[in-house]
């Protein structure tokens, strides 16, 4: 679903009235002789597709109460199964299984019911059917398994668009997941590795400076000079691992940003990425910035039901500004903040940066971090 007003919104409202427009043509090029009411009912059939993505069972409803009319009065053609095709397309690819279900009954049941209308109440068609023209007063058996493989496919597609959007995005949790485990795992051994050894010694010499310091206080002061010294040696070592969060080691793929945003597109979201010069940004501060757009745009193929979103990097006066702006809508009853969020906060925090996460005033749903870094003199 995407959010009213936005620039994405905007374009395929634009994209449906174009063709809303074409298919009146082609019903006005197949009736060139056609009476006002014809015209009317090809009006009515189409102009709702203009807003079919924003209220698709409603349209749904609208041009399929008009393609049955059309159908019983013997006014039907192409641009019938056409229109109610691209009105049931977003109800599938938008609507849970079971109304996505019904929406296709539902279309079938009115087609068939108009069909059958034709066939068996005295007067119908009003308007008369050369007999070599397949309609429903001629041919009632082959023009609805016509019109039935029609939306049946239609409808195929969108629930198919649907479904590998979804794994789309469960694999782009599942990789978020499995390196979020990598990483941890990483740290874990560094802790050990650089903290475990300090730790211990600092532990034996308390244990023999507190047997000594009454008995040999030389040797007891000795041992306390040790802990100092290996404990100062452990604070560093602490900071190192920490520091190792903001390394090389944490850096982004060789892809980077690009990479990022060739994935997202990879699962049909349309992606329009702002890039800046980051060749001045310390590694460490590319570094956060690079997992904060990541886990961005992760959530917005996992919660913002959006076809189109917008990265940004911008850097000045020594901030590096990092914003993922989605066209979707967050879920209706958000819950607590994931881990997600809170890990794009603490990285954010560990630089001493802001991050605004939250709905946008226009529509849509915005993560923006600003990340300070010192500027190399020269």
């Amino acid at each position: 679903m995407i959010a009213p007003g936005t620039a994405a919104s905007r374009r395929l409202v634009a994209l449906d009235a174009v063709v809303a427009a074409g298919l009146v043509l082609v019903a006005a090029l197949r009736a060139p002789g056609a009476a006002p009411f014809e015209w009317a009912l090809a009006v009515v059939l189409c102009a709702p597709l203009v807003v079919r993505r924003r209220w698709s069972r409603a349209v749904l409803g609208v041009v399929l109460v008009a393609g049955m009319t059309a159908i019983a009065t013997g006014t039907a053609n192409d641009v019938v199964v056409l229109a109610i095709a691209f009105a049931l397309y977003p109800v599938g690819l938008s609507s849970p299984a079971l109304p996505s279900w019904v929406s296709l009954a539902v279309a079938l049941a009115g087609v068939a019911v108009a069909g059958l209308a034709v066939v068996l109440v005295p007067g119908l068609p009003l308007v008369a059917v050369p007999e070599n023209a397949e309609s429903f007063a001629t041919t009632p058996v082959s023009v609805f398994g016509y019109i039935a493989v029609v939306l049946t496919g239609t409808w195929v597609l969108a629930r198919t668009v649907r479904a590998r959007r979804g794994q789309a995005a469960q694999l782009a949790e599942l990789r978020a997941r499995q390196a979020a485990v990598e990483e941890r795992l990483r740290i874990a051994r560094d802790v050990h590795d650089v903290v475990g050894h300090n730790l211990s010694l600092i532990a034996m010499k308390a244990a023999v400076a507190n047997h000594l310091v009454d008995s040999h206080p030389e040797e007891g002061r000795a041992a306390l000079a040790t802990i100092e010294r290996v404990s100062r040696g452990a604070l560093a070592d602490v900071r190192a691992v920490l520091g190792a969060l903001r390394d090389p080691a944490e850096a982004p793929p060789d892809s980077g940003f690009d990479g990022l945003v060739a994935n997202v597109r990879a699962t049909g979201v349309a992606v329009e990425f702002d890039d800046s010069d980051l060749a001045d940004v310390p590694m460490a501060v590319r570094a956060s910035a690079y997992r904060i757009a990541q886990e961005a745009l992760t959530n917005v193929l996992r919660h913002a039901r959006a076809t189109s979103c917008r990265l940004g990097l911008s850097t000045e006066a020594g901030v590096l500004t990092v914003s993922v702006v989605d066209d979707g809508t967050p879920p209706e009853r958000p819950g607590p903040p994931g881990q997600g969020m809170l890990g794009m906060r603490e990285r954010v925090a560990l630089h001493g940066g802001t991050i605004d996460i939250g709905p946008e005033p226009g529509g849509g749903f915005a993560v923006r971090a600003r990340l300070p870094f010192e500027v190399a003199d020269g």
